[in-house]
């Protein structure tokens, strides 16, 4: 049932007020039938009229018009009062009920901002959680639905050679039995990504002083047979000297995503490149590689979990679409920055951390 006489803070606002009111009455109320009755006895003895005389004149008129004055005053501070505590609570109230829906999983829970400045920046600050709130689950679905995805084909894959086995429709042959390994690998390496991204931020890892040349080149030497195998020629052009603040095993995951990412889109007998050098206080490494273009419209979203550029390429050719989110999550755990260009055949992708 709705309530009609403000409760809680409006009840104690209005409490607060009248007693003010009440105050301003008892004080001007001595002032005026106490001090002010003794001054006027006086000035009307003077001009001679007795004190009796005096007190009735005083009764009649000054006391009459007090009293009177104090009932309005009373009955307006009361409608005051009541105003002022609904344009306080409301808002409020609002909020309350804002943060109960929200705290029931209605995600689309807004409070309304008005009432005092403090309210409304209550309001905004809780409207702007509840945006956050939304978008975090918004990801925790897409980041679901996309593993969830990502699972299903070569979970299906293995599903189908599995039951044509039993079934005698396929043959036993070793090309069979490589496939099934095959679809086993790659979901090894999907829940392998998977942890990692879970894993890595809350990594106990002190940052450390690295050298980019050393850790390029070590890393390089690791994708080396991959690159090999596609006939891609690498290059490692970096400064000397050139130093990051950054966590060795966080840095090796970024640089070898990023290369078996590079060599995984070059064209085969293609190129790739690995460049760093230092840009004021950080150093910046880029990754380039020869291949497709990607478009202007998709270049913004490379980094996002799942996220193909080409929504036809075979999951075993495009990967899982995890590399690059990885890298996103590492280099700014690690204070640094991100980003990809790709025009005229060369996609070139960047990062930046603190240098040393």
């Amino acid at each position: 049932m709705k309530r009609l006489v403000p409760t809680g803070i409006a009840v104690r606002v209005a409490l607060a007020c009248l007693l003010v009111v009440a105050l301003a009455v008892v004080i001007i109320a001595t002032g005026v039938l106490e001090v002010a009755r003794a001054q006027f006895e006086q000035l009307m003895m003077k001009h001679g009229l007795s004190s009796t005389e005096a007190n009735a004149m005083f009764q009649q008129t000054v006391s009459g018009i007090f009293a009177a004055a104090v009932v309005v005053a009373t009955l307006l501070s009361i409608v005051v009062a009541v105003v002022l505590a609904r344009y306080i609570s409301r808002p409020l109230e609002e909020v309350a009920a804002a943060a109960s829906r929200l705290a029931r999983g209605d995600l689309d829970a807004r409070a309304s901002e008005r009432g005092p400045v403090e309210i409304r920046a209550l309001a905004q600050a809780f409207n702007g959680m509840a945006d956050s709130l939304q978008g975090q689950e918004q990801s925790r679905r897409d980041f679901v639905a996309g593993a969830a995805h990502e699972l299903l084909t070569p979970l299906t894959n293995l599903q189908g050679y599995l039951e044509g086995l039993r079934d005698g429709v396929v043959p036993q042959s070793q090309a069979v039995y490589a496939s099934l390994h095959e679809e086993t690998e790659r979901l090894v390496r999907l829940a392998r990504a998977l942890l990692e991204m879970a894993d890595a931020p809350s990594r106990i890892e002190s940052p450390e002083r690295v050298e980019l040349r050393r850790a390029i080149e070590s890393t390089v030497r690791l994708v080396a047979p991959a690159m090999d195998r596609r006939r891609i020629a690498v290059t490692i052009n970096v400064e000397e000297a050139v130093a990051v603040r950054a966590k060795p095993d966080h840095l090796t995951q970024v640089l070898v995503n990023l290369l078996q990412n590079a060599g995984r889109y070059a064209q085969v007998g293609g190129q790739v490149s690995v460049r760093a050098e230092r840009r004021g206080d950080a150093a910046r490494v880029m990754v380039t590689n020869s291949g497709p273009t990607i478009p202007a419209e998709d270049l913004p979203h490379i980094f996002d979990r799942f996220y193909r550029v080409d929504k036809s390429r075979d999951r075993s050719s495009g990967g899982h679409g995890l590399g690059l989110a990885l890298v996103k999550q590492l280099v700014e755990a690690g204070g640094g920055e991100l980003g990809a260009d790709s025009a005229g055949g060369l996609t070139t992708v960047w990062f930046t951390l603190p240098s040393s």
